[in-house]
């Protein structure tokens, strides 16, 4: 009886979780509430000036990268699964590459390559002796600029899901329609591709949500959306009810878009082929089509990865600057700081969350888990805007309480601390953590818990001595993937950070916003490097499913879910 009532009592780690889940609640919640005290005349002249802009822009921007991504991540995975051409065994694992590089970056590179005075349109005048005015050139700082350096960075995410649907498929209903008198594209896209349906669509709406979130490319590419309207309420009108009003605005359209992910998962039934699993068997492509397969896989490749890398390294060697000095040493050190703080804090959260959930399974301990998870819909300069406001009124008050009171002038206590920058992180890339963490917690039989109970295991020794043993690489996974999204992250690090405070990511910013692209480059190569760290670990995952995958035999019940 004692032992049944240690673990279902909420306890210490019950209410930790709960205090997690607020945390990543608060920003959304404090966004809709200034937007509500905002005041009808800011929503008006929103409405007069830019709102219908930012609102184009941003539609426009989803239908693009949508398309984008869903057409070559899906083209990129079946080709790689189903076919054997010349370059695949080393494109399978190239064509996630690009996911290293923020969309930022790419913009750079790109813009120094194919900008006015860049090295294209200097050699096009050179080779043709035209005149600026005698030829066009497709504008790379548009709309549809920002949209290809968008759709070459997120489109792995499509990939990296639609090749796992289709390494889980078995090839009987694929076979059975080339029977039934179905060509090779038709058996694909009435069979393979609705099968592999929902991780596609998964795939899609993380693109989506990153694009959302995105606020360099846009910035620097002049393109006017609901994300450089917050950071422009903020900073340069100081119209805080604006910023939240924009905010909540986008905040919207990015919980539809988890809420129709969601859904859309909820209603798939996938099961696996029984005893009888026939791996498929790959098609020898020869002649015009390995070279158009080669084509089309090679291309995002080049565009995503090859190319930008030779960019960046010649501007960096160009610009004369060295990583090594003080001054760039003291930006990698405070993204250092930043991120490895924000890791541990965020993965600890994690922890605590999914454990609990574990340790107590219950409708609340779900709702604590799903409002966490949030954040991953949720882009940075809303959560900036939703943690400033409620903690900056804070501050002020209590600095006018001790002023009054004592005298004492306390100033920005929690505003001006990176403590506060830390929980935006956190509640930014707290679903990245849970879902690493909790793909490791799904393959611990219960039966484990069952018996370490049995041997007088309290809920701290057996997450000590059990769980965190077990999990060690879901954990490292867990740890490495939030480290490095908060090195790319960029709204929220512009709007929070401290005063004197730069890092890695906004120094590029400030460099590129000046013109000065080949300085820009050394920070944006070292933000790449790191970047390829998660990379390599999916990569590696990727490779080692597609060895197994080969010999897999599903038990008669197992389910496979394409999209989990």
């Amino acid at each position: 009886m004692f032992q049944r009532k240690a673990y279902s009592s909420p306890g210490l780690l019950g209410t930790l979780a709960w205090i997690a889940a607020g945390i990543c609640l608060l920003p959304m919640a404090a966004v809709a509430l200034a937007a509500a005290t905002g005041g009808g005349e800011t929503v008006s002249r929103l409405a007069d000036t830019v709102l219908w802009r930012y609102t184009g822009a941003t539609l426009w921007l989803i239908v693009l990268v949508g398309l984008g991504t869903g057409i070559i991540g899906t083209g990129a995975a079946w080709l790689v699964t189903a076919t054997r051409f010349p370059g695949r065994r080393i494109l399978e694992v190239a064509l996630a590459l690009p996911l290293a590089f923020p969309a930022y970056v790419l913009a750079y590179a790109y813009t120094d390559f194919l900008d006015h005075p860049g090295i294209v349109q200097t050699t096009l005048r050179d080779l043709t002796g035209w005149g600026p005015r005698d030829y066009w050139f497709p504008e790379i700082r548009s709309l549809g600029g920002a949209a290809a350096m968008l759709t070459l960075v997120l489109y792995p995410y499509v990939y990296l899901l639609a090749r796992a649907a289709f390494l889980q498929q078995s090839a009987t209903a694929y076979i059975a329609a080339r029977t039934l008198g179905q060509g090779a594209w038709q058996a694909f896209f009435r069979v393979s591709l609705p099968i592999a349906r929902p991780s596609i669509a998964g795939g899609v709406l993380l693109a989506l949500m990153e694009t959302l979130a995105d606020y360099g490319t846009v910035s620097y590419f002049g393109v006017q959306t609901f994300a450089t309207g917050i950071y422009q309420s903020w900073f340069s009108f100081f119209d805080r009810g604006a910023a939240a009003q924009l905010a909540l605005c986008l905040l919207v359209v990015a919980l539809t878009l988890a809420t129709f992910e969601r859904a859309q998962r909820r209603h798939q039934r996938h099961h696996g082929a029984g005893r009888r699993f026939e791996t498929m068997q790959p098609v020898q492509l020869g002649g015009i089509r390995a070279a158009g397969a080669l084509a089309f896989c090679l291309f995002p490749v080049a565009l995503g990865f090859v190319l930008p890398v030779i960019l960046l390294v010649s501007m960096a060697w160009d610009s004369g600057q060295l990583l090594f000095t003080e001054r760039y040493l003291g930006f990698l050190r405070n993204s250092l700081v930043l991120a490895s703080i924000a890791a541990v804090v965020t993965v600890a959260a994690a922890i605590v969350l999914g454990f609990n959930a574990r340790l107590r399974p219950s409708r609340a301990s779900a709702l604590a888990m799903r409002v966490a998870g949030l954040g991953y819909a949720v882009p940075g300069g809303v959560i900036a805007v939703g943690l400033l406001v409620p903690f900056a009124a804070f501050d002020n008050a209590l600095d006018a309480f001790m002023e009054a009171r004592f005298g004492i002038d306390t100033g920005l206590l929690i505003t001006g601390s990176i403590w506060l920058l830390v929980a935006a992180y956190m509640v930014r890339f707290m679903a990245a953590a849970l879902s690493a963490y909790d793909a490791g917690l799904s393959t611990i039989n219960p039966n484990i818990d069952a018996v370490a109970r049995t041997l007088g295991r309290t809920p701290r020794s057996m997450l000590r001595g059990v769980h965190l043993p077990i999990l060690r690489p879901s954990i490292l996974t867990a740890l490495l993937i939030v480290f490095v999204d908060v090195m790319k992250e960029l709204p929220a690090t512009l709007i929070m950070r401290p005063f004197n405070f730069d890092t890695l990511a906004v120094q590029a910013h400030r460099l590129a916003a000046d013109e000065r692209l080949a300085q820009a480059a050394v920070p944006s190569l070292v933000i790449a490097a790191v970047g390829l760290l998660p990379v390599a670990v999916l990569c590696w995952g990727l490779g080692r499913e597609t060895r197994t995958g080969r010999r897999f035999i599903p038990e008669p019940a197992q389910n496979v879910s394409a999209a989990e």
